[in-house]
């Protein structure tokens, strides 16, 4: 039976129940952001090893939800289908439970998926009551101000490109794989000008898909990888402009590339912000290395469709 309609809500002692309570003002910060979340990286910023065990989670949810609806007598958007799946951008199955009540939500064809869960997410992200459903159920949002990380972020700027920067960026223009990308990109381009006068660290160019990578080094400080997360955000824009105005059919996507690893205190920003990040990557790393050394990484972070 679908974890959607067993699942119990939020308000008991069970271990999914308890990880519902807090990951609701999550989704809720997601929700004002209008931005949605990635499994892995909501199952991240929860503690959660496994993103499998977020179906009861986001059931919980949704049967909260539900049972507010009725106490209101008004609709309550589905929260839960802000967080989606990296691979198909789209809910876990069980969303479907929700959205339309019938278990064969995963039988309807891909479009018409993206119809169903797109008018869904427009009318979480109007939804104006959801600071009332976190009061309803007796739950304390989360702060979202940033102010400190990013006037430290804001305070200077390295001067010219290091060594490091430069051997990490090239590795990663001639192994498009190692942070993710599909075997059938080609080789990418390093210091790619847009017509905003910046220039991306590695531009990946196909015919679906253009890609951004922001190269950040190990000797990058925090505040780097801060602005590193920001110039996402800007090359994203930027990229999407370019697409539109050149009427190419692309998807634009901008990744954060880190030499060290990611740090947990800018995990609920990264989150917020929506922007994908690909640690734990050297120019030493061969391809056999990569596979054994981050399998284990890979593995968390695998967006399964199964999921609720």
């Amino acid at each position: 039976m679908s974890t959607a309609k067993v699942s119990e809500p939020i308000s008991g002692d069970k271990a999914y129940q308890i990880r519902a309570r807090a990951a609701l003002p999550l989704l809720v910060r997601q929700a004002k952001a209008g931005v949605p979340v990635f499994y892995s990286d909501l199952a991240e910023e929860l503690g959660m090893p496994n993103p499998r065990n977020l179906n009861y989670v986001l059931g919980s949810i949704g049967q909260s939800l539900e049972r507010l609806s009725k106490i209101w007598k008004v609709k309550v958007p589905p929260l839960q289908c802000l967080v989606i799946n990296k691979n198909t951008g789209l809910p876990g199955e069980g969303i479907g439970w929700f959205l339309v009540k019938k278990e064969d939500f995963s039988a309807l064809p891909l479009r018409q998926k993206r119809v169903i869960v797109e008018a869904e997410l427009a009318h979480v992200f109007s939804f104006a009551r959801w600071d009332e459903v976190l009061k309803a159920l007796s739950i304390e949002p989360v702060a979202c101000d940033f102010s400190p990380i990013l006037k430290k972020a804001s305070e200077g700027y390295g001067a010219g490109e290091s060594e490091d920067h430069k051997a990490l960026k090239d590795y990663v223009a001639c192994n498009p794989r190692v942070i993710g990308l599909s075997s059938n990109i080609p080789v990418g381009v390093t210091e790619y000008r847009l017509p905003s006068g910046d220039s991306l660290d590695v531009s990946f160019n196909s015919k679906a898909v253009w890609v951004a990578a922001e190269v950040k080094s190990a000797v990058s400080a925090e505040s780097d990888i801060v602005r590193g997360l920001f110039q996402c955000v800007k090359y994203r824009a930027v990229m999407d402009a370019v697409l539109l105005a050149e009427a190419r059919p692309q998807i634009a996507r901008a990744i954060l590339v880190l030499e060290s690893t990611f740090p947990q205190s800018l995990i609920p920003l990264r989150n917020l912000l929506g922007i994908e990040v690909v640690d734990g990557i050297t120019p030493q790393t061969s391809d056999r290395e990569f596979d054994t050394v981050h399998s284990a990484q890979r593995i968390k972070k695998v967006e399964l469709v199964s999921l609720v």
